[in-house]
């Protein structure tokens, strides 16, 4: 019987993959300047790093996207003028929209001729992130079971205690009646912080569908531009081209209400400016608990002040339950947001200094029954 012939094995040549295929794949930010500055190229991290997609980079000097000063500017002269790689350890790169990064950076010559350099970012750990959103997501639990557990352990009780009280003050003398009146509004005092908390112990599915997260934007600026932020600056910088978020409007307007009045509140009183970013990026693939299916995050909504940032004692524990800086603050808004963006399968992390404070939200997008993004639009 004669042996089937095999087709032969298509060479290396033939299965390598294309360059830009590749660069896309890279998890480490790659940008590629030409001989003038400008960025001809940036991969998909590089546009998740810089806070902007490839549009608003590609086409423009380096230096429109981080300030002149940098020292990432002397790093590619030298490697330019060397034609030759260089690496520089431990580099600050800070922008109002793409934040503070600590980075490694390696500069190499593109093409023999000098045509450009290539500069490859090293960020820190993406570890860091992992763990603070998980972090997070443990602190909205723990919120959901004291919830439950005050409404099931305090509520009931203080109604008996609310009761009593009343039965007494029918037949109270009238100078122990303001002691009556007191235990009773005491106890309605409590019932009112329990019914603040219910929200947390809300249990079920959450429903969602395509939101306009500008709309969303646009209003929570024009209730704060009316009220608690009359005194301050709003800025936005919204991507036109994001795509619509799958999520619970009316949650997702009470989130940004409670970021933006905490900007608010933390921005001086003269010269307060608070900043309303969005941008699409590659985001990270998170792990979802019980099956193998990855969720991608590439909506990122950014809420900015310029106060005097979050004190360091508390940021560790920020999203727990009544934790706050505030003379007055309850403590439960912060939680309040980490569980309703834990709830979308979401992340929210921040990052705070002295007259620059992130709280940055990464959201899955909306996809239509053909499994493709929907445009949302600037609202």
């Amino acid at each position: 019987m004669p042996v089937p012939l095999q087709s032969p094995r298509p060479s290396a040549a033939a299965r390598r993959p294309e360059s830009e295929a590749v660069l896309a794949a890279l998890a480490l930010p790659v940008i590629a300047l030409d001989r003038a500055g400008i960025v001809v190229y940036a991969n998909a991290a590089a546009e998740q790093m810089f806070q902007a997609s490839a549009n608003h980079l590609l086409d423009h000097p380096l230096a429109a996207h981080i300030p002149s000063d940098s020292p990432i500017f002397a790093l590619i002269g030298q490697s330019a003028a060397a034609c030759n790689t260089v690496a520089e350890y431990g580099v600050a790169i800070e922008t109002p929209r793409m934040g503070r990064h600590f980075v490694n950076l390696l500069a190499s010559p593109l093409g023999d001729a000098g045509e450009g350099v290539v500069v490859i970012f090293q960020p820190r750990s993406i570890a860091d992130k992992i763990d603070r959103q998980l972090t997070h997501r443990g602190a909205a639990r723990s919120v959901a079971a004291m919830a439950a557990m005050l409404a099931h352990e305090v509520k009931n009780p203080m109604a008996g205690i609310r009761g009593a009280a009343q039965l007494l003050e029918e037949n109270a003398p009238a100078q122990d009646k303001a002691l009556t009146r007191l235990i009773r509004d005491e106890a309605d005092r409590v019932c009112t912080l329990v019914d603040r908390m219910d929200i947390f112990s809300a249990s079920g599915p959450l429903s969602r569908e395509a939101v306009n997260i500008h709309e969303v934007l646009d209003r929570v600026r024009r209730i704060a531009e009316s009220s608690f932020a009359r005194h301050v600056r709003i800025a936005i910088g919204f991507d036109p081209s994001l795509p619509l978020v799958f999520g619970n409007r009316d949650q997702l307007i009470q989130v940004f209400l409670n970021l933006v009045k905490n900007a608010a509140e933390a921005c001086p009183p003269t010269g307060g400016e608070i900043g309303l970013l969005t941008a699409y990026q590659q985001g990270v693939k998170f792990a979802v608990p019980g099956s193998n299916s990855r969720v991608h995050l590439p909506l990122a909504i950014s809420v900015r002040d310029n106060g005097e940032g979050i004190p360091e004692d508390i940021r560790g524990c920020l999203f727990d339950p009544f934790v706050t800086s505030k003379p007055k603050g309850s403590g439960l808004g912060l939680a309040l947001v980490a569980k309703i963006i834990g709830d979308h399968g979401g992340v929210i992390e921040f990052d705070s200094r002295p007259k620059q404070t992130f709280f940055r939200i990464m959201l899955p997008m909306y996809r239509d029954e053909s499994g493709r993004a929907v445009a949302g639009g600037d609202g």
